[in-house]
């Protein structure tokens, strides 16, 4: 792959993956709320999401739901009514908030179910996923970067890998940000105030998508 291809693919991938959206708001909550170790498997699981639509729109299935607009329809409807559930749930939470105050990032002993490290990739894989705009995205921005003269395989591998690498880095950043403001959760009034933001982010997110028309 040509050197200055790669280079611009890489930044506007950093670009796009910086902008805060639902599955860096959930690794940062989840790095506020569990420390950034245990929010790795959220991170996995937004991922592998990730990975899963970016080869899926390469065997084709993105021009398949442009040329099916209901069944992309009936897809974004579901994952917007996931982020808002999301949200809703995060948001009443809020009222057990108090809990958060003898929470640490790097707590020890037995793990509530919802920080098991399965929970947590469930979580992120079903966030990550729960937007098939991501498809498309991923069906319009990679060929633009591959050259049809060269074999596509090692294209997309490098293509792939560089997202990868990159989205990672940047969910390390927002977890990183997230365990900071661990210690400010121990406080059950901003514990409350950050569920509640949280919440109604997802909220938002998640309405935004439904309303979206494309």
């Amino acid at each position: 792959m040509d050197p200055h291809t790669w280079l611009l693919y890489a930044a506007t991938v950093a670009l796009i993956s910086a902008i805060p959206g639902p599955n860096m708001l959930l690794v940062m909550s989840h790095g506020a709320r569990h420390g950034w170790r245990r929010s790795t498997a959220t991170m996995a699981g937004c991922l592998a999401a990730l990975l899963l639509m970016i080869s899926i729109s390469a065997a084709g299935l993105g021009v398949f739901l442009q040329a099916w607009p209901a069944l992309f329809n009936t897809l974004r409807l579901a994952g917007a009514a996931y982020l808002i559930y999301l949200g809703v749930k995060t948001w009443r939470a809020a009222t057990h908030a108090h809990a958060l105050e003898a929470m640490t990032p790097d707590i020890d002993g037995p793990m509530h179910a919802a920080r098991r490290p399965m929970a947590l990739f469930r979580n992120g894989f079903l966030v990550a996923s729960s937007n098939p705009k991501a498809i498309l995205f991923a069906a319009a921005l990679l060929p633009q970067f591959m050259s049809p003269k060269a074999h596509w395989l090692p294209q997309f591998t490098v293509l792939v890998g560089t997202f990868a690498i990159i989205e990672v880095s940047w969910y390390f950043i927002y977890a990183g940000f997230g365990s900071r403001l661990g210690a400010m959760l121990r406080n059950a009034s901003v514990a409350r105030a950050f569920q509640r933001a949280t919440g109604s982010i997802f909220v938002g997110f998640g309405t935004a998508m439904a309303v979206l028309r494309h």
